[in-house]
């Protein structure tokens, strides 16, 4: 028995229990290899001249797994249990379709002798179907030989146009979910096509050009070995099993993501020799005729300067864009979060170009507001962390709008239940809502002092009404600095001061809304303790704060009305 270095080795998609091996014979073994079954006869050419001592004339070099003449691909197909197909390396390719008991050679007519069956696909969509990568480089052959059959190789069809005579060919996979989406990989780079063959267009991106070895496809993912450049991976290519060419017609055109997945984690520098991991959440593939209105173009020069003359092409064109918006919403149809092009906030800016788009959704909700100048060590503003679920994106440019339907699944290390992680993103959310409330408040009061000063600035002390307006003022600011001062530590003003002066409200409920935002896990009963504990505290404040609103704000303001000055009008909402 002649077997070579790399020699099949492959299960039954059948039966887990059989177990097939190649060497010239195809064998079977249903132990787990303590004994083996030929199933065949010779598959190969067999040619005796073909199978002389290796090495040179000196040294020898026979280790036994240098042979010619062996089998070089096979597998079982996952349509019909039996039918089982084998590709040899000096050019013939067999069929068996009992099991083993009887097989026909159907190499193709028109492929040139001892073309190296390099790998053999299944076609995912047909019965009798099979597509064939052979190379010939060692016969100073460089050109691609590719084939397919629909029939159990009754007819093959050469199927290589767009691929240069020099790229000889190595392997080739057919996609399960799109029919007659390819992938085939020669010697020099990827290449794709999405008509059965027809047709190729290479697909190198930021691929070095390196012989591709093997590809597998796995959860829309696109893995490939090269030779001497390790593992290269394609993540998420469900826009193109989508993709039409009319796609490039419209205006807009949104590709249905695939399954994304709740995890942890996020994509951080890597070292320059070392993988990236993939996004974490939900990705977005969009197709964009014309360049969206952006939020960093044609402003610099056109808030100095109003001259048309001043603003360059590029600043004309930005104002005369649509802006693109995408909003997320859960399966009930609440708003989750949203994003646009020509947003300016942090977190909800999309940068974009004309042409194909990817954007990330971390899975994250709406953030809490914050301030300016807010320091606290406990916690931040992020937004709770989507659980998974149905959801819809919709996109919209102009009077343009697509909807896409996705799903997330949880991570399928986790042991918790839908409903522990529900209770953990009920619990975020009403912490994210009241950091919300406290920081619109400390806004507000910070609005007031503002404008008490800006009444008060330039009244006359010694005048008796203006001068108990003064007092009024004082005596307002005193009042509404100490509910301030319970809900934020007002006397930070370096990231170091929180080691000089104990953190409020603000800082304790951010605190434990970061760390119960934190893995897959529900709030445990202290947290909930706490929380209503913070909670109760904080709506004290809050009560207090809008008695003075209601009480004093409106006798100062009534005291200004009286002096003819404007009134105290806070809306810290409208920011």
């Amino acid at each position: 028995y002649r077997f070579q270095w790399n020699f099949p080795i492959f299960f039954s998609p059948h039966d887990s229990n059989v177990l097939y091996t190649a060497a010239n014979h195809l064998f079977k073994s249903t132990n787990e290899g303590q004994s083996w079954q030929k199933i065949s006869p010779d598959l190969t050419r067999n040619d005796k001249s073909k199978q002389g001592s290796s090495g040179g004339p000196i040294t020898q070099d026979n280790t036994s797994v240098e042979y010619y003449s062996t089998i070089f691909a096979a597998a079982e197909s996952y349509h019909e249990k039996g039918v089982l197909w084998t590709g040899s390396d000096d050019g013939l390719i067999q069929i068996s379709k009992d099991g083993g008991t009887s097989w026909v050679n159907v190499t193709p007519k028109g492929m040139p002798e001892w073309t190296q069956i390099n790998s053999i696909e299944i076609d995912p969509f047909n019965q009798g179907g099979l597509y064939v990568a052979g190379t010939r480089y060692k016969s100073d052959d460089f050109k691609p030989y590719l084939y397919k059959t629909e029939n159990y190789g009754k007819s093959w069809k050469k199927i290589v146009n767009g691929i240069p005579n020099n790229h000889f060919t190595r392997v080739i996979r057919a996609d399960n979910k799109r029919q007659g989406m390819l992938w085939a990989g020669t010697e020099s780079g990827l290449y794709v096509s999405l008509d059965d063959g027809k047709n190729w267009q290479t697909f190198q991106q930021n691929l070095p050009i390196v012989p591709i070895t093997d590809i597998a496809l796995k959860d829309d993912d696109v893995i490939i070995a090269t030779q001497g450049r390790s593992f290269w991976l394609l993540d998420d290519v469900s826009w193109i099993q989508q993709y039409s060419v009319k796609d490039n017609e419209k205006l807009m055109h949104v590709y249905t993501p695939g399954t994304s997945y709740r995890m942890d984690g996020r994509v951080s520098k890597e070292p320059g020799n070392a993988g990236k991991n993939a996004p974490n959440g939900v990705i977005f593939d969009f197709f964009l005729k014309d360049k969206p209105k952006s939020a960093d173009e044609g402003k610099s020069i056109a808030d100095v300067e109003s001259s048309e003359v001043a603003k360059t092409e590029k600043q004309k064109a930005n104002e005369d864009a649509l802006p693109l918006s995408l909003t997320i919403y859960d399966s009930a149809g609440k708003m989750i979060k949203s994003f646009s092009s020509a947003s300016t906030e942090k977190g909800k800016e999309m940068t974009l170009t004309e042409g194909y788009n990817r954007f990330v959704w971390g899975l994250e909700h709406e953030a809490a507001k914050d301030f300016e100048g807010m320091i606290v060590w406990a916690g931040n503003v992020s937004g709770a962390k989507a659980i998974p679920g149905e959801y819809t994106a919709e996109f919209k440019l102009g009077e343009q709008t697509e909807k896409v339907a996705f799903k997330i699944e949880k991570d399928p290390r986790t042991t918790a239940s839908q409903s522990e992680l529900k209770a953990q993103l009920d619990f975020v959310l009403s912490t994210t809502d009241k950091i919300t409330q406290v920081t619109q408040s400390v806004k507000e009061i910070r609005a007031y002092y503002q404008q008490i000063e800006q009444v008060t600035a330039a009244l006359d002390s010694e005048n008796d009404n203006e001068n108990l307006l003064i007092n009024a003022g004082k005596s307002l600011k005193k009042n509404l600095a100490e509910v301030e001062e319970a809900l934020y530590q007002t006397k930070n003003q370096s990231s170091q001061d929180p080691l000089n002066f104990p953190g409020r409200l603000l800082n304790s409920l951010m605190g434990l809304k970061s760390q119960v935002g934190v893995g897959d896990y529900p709030p445990t009963d202290q947290a909930v303790l706490l929380k209503n504990e913070v909670f109760k505290k904080i709506d004290f404040q809050l009560e207090k704060l809008s008695a003075i609103k209601n009480n004093e704000v409106s006798a100062f303001n009534q005291m200004v009305g009286q002096s003819q000055l404007p009134a105290l009008k806070v809306n810290v909402s409208e920011d």
